[in-house]
């Protein structure tokens, strides 16, 4: 029979019991995906950025970490003694074996409702493609007039106006007072928003007001407002908060600024840039203006030499010049052509001189006439006895046929 052996279990080393534990928490689907509420105390935020803080109650306290990316996108930032709802998960963090909430949102108490129904708000709006970046409409660069829908006595008017007069005062402003707060807010930002668009028709609209809670910005995250925004015939800019606060007006608006100024000076150029714009435009416009006269004098000069060889003056002279040349021509046509008459005259001549009966005569010849002057040309013409009449080159005289032969 053989002895059994007794082995004690092997040890846990603390990082494998820290691990096992971790994996337990993290499985945990209720530890991944809760609300806490607590007041904060030791609230720390070093050179990280991260934002380091304890939530704790009458029984007990938990270490709570927020990432420096996360905290950035957060509606405000809580101080010690405030009492918070916070999001997150449960964690350990190895290094001091101790489990904490890694926090993504957080909210004063009082805020969650509110929040949720801006989740459930701007998840129909983007359903319906409002947030779509192709039903933005462009801000025009040189406005004309501008409209401000906002609170006739907050800051952010004064912030809106100075920033207005320093940058581009040739823009006309028209302020449609609204509130901006409270649960008349709603009616009084449409109505303003559908005012302005009625009467003055402005080129550009800024809806703003200054920073606060979520309570206080809830205005901003109602559907009345949304679809208001998305009625104005003019493109809308936002500027409603902080940096940090974002709302159901900046997702539908055309253009969201961080912060009441931000928008005016989204809304408008500087009127330094437009100096400069202004001072390049006079540059192209000298510049076309003088490559136009050079173009333009160019064809006056080119018109000059086309009226220099086209001149009635210098036609003439040219007509002269041919008129001198036919005449040339002409001369020695004629003067060629006399010739040819001359030497063919003298030809006729000749010729008619060759057959003058003198000429004849003057070789030895005669003319015999009968009495009637009928020129005796044959034998057969005359009688024996007839008196004829004998013709030579230096007079002539009288005969008597004595008889007559043929050949």
């Amino acid at each position: 029979m053989s002895q059994l052996t007794f082995s004690p279990p092997s040890p846990w080393t603390v990082t494998d019991i820290t691990q096992y534990l971790r994996q337990m928490l993290e499985k945990d689907s209720q530890l991944q995906d809760l609300w806490v509420e607590g007041e904060v105390s030791n609230l720390s935020r070093p050179s990280s950025g991260h934002l380091y803080f304890t939530l704790k109650d009458e029984g007990a306290s938990l270490r709570c970490v927020m990432w420096r990316s996360t905290l950035a996108r957060q509606q405000f930032i809580p101080s010690d003694g405030e009492a918070i709802r916070v999001h997150g998960l449960i964690s350990i963090y190895p290094p001091s074996g101790q489990y904490q909430l890694y926090a993504d949102v957080f909210h004063r108490l009082g805020e969650g409702a509110l929040y949720l129904e801006f989740l459930q708000l701007k998840a129909k709006l983007e359903a319906e493609g409002l947030f779509e970046l192709e039903r933005k409409r462009p801000i025009p660069r040189w406005p004309q007039q501008l409209g401000v829908v906002t609170s006739a006595t907050g800051a952010a008017i004064r912030d809106i106006l100075n920033t207005l007069a320093r940058r581009y005062p040739l823009v006309r402003v028209i302020i449609s007072p609204a509130a901006v707060q409270g649960s008349e807010a709603p009616e009084s930002i449409a109505t303003a928003l559908e005012s302005l668009n009625a009467s003055a028709r402005p080129d550009v609209i800024l809806v703003s007001r200054g920073g606060g809670s979520l309570e206080d910005l809830s205005a901003f995250n109602t559907e009345q407002v949304a679809r208001a925004i998305i009625a104005s015939a003019a493109p809308v800019i936002t500027g409603i908060g902080h940096e940090t606060d974002f709302t159901i007006a900046d997702f539908v608006a055309d253009l969201r600024a961080p912060t009441p100024t931000a928008a005016a000076e989204m809304a408008t150029p500087d009127q330094a840039e437009l100096r400069v714009a202004l001072q390049e435009n006079q540059n192209r416009l000298n510049g076309s203006m003088k490559a136009y006269l050079e173009t333009v004098r160019w064809r006056v000069d080119s018109l000059k030499q086309s009226l220099k060889y086209n001149a009635p003056v210098i036609k003439i002279r040219y007509g002269r010049q041919q008129i001198d040349e036919l005449s040339r021509r002409s001369e020695t046509a004629l003067a060629h052509r006399f010739r040819l008459k001359r030497t063919h005259l003298q030809g006729l001549h000749q010729n008619l001189l060759s057959l003058n009966p003198k000429a004849i005569l003057q070789r030895g010849y005669a003319v015999v006439t009968q009495a009637s002057g009928a020129l005796v040309r044959q034998v057969g013409q005359v009688r024996p006895g007839e008196d004829l009449q004998v013709h030579v080159s230096d007079g002539g005289f009288g005969v008597r046929v004595r008889d007559t032969q043929t050949d």
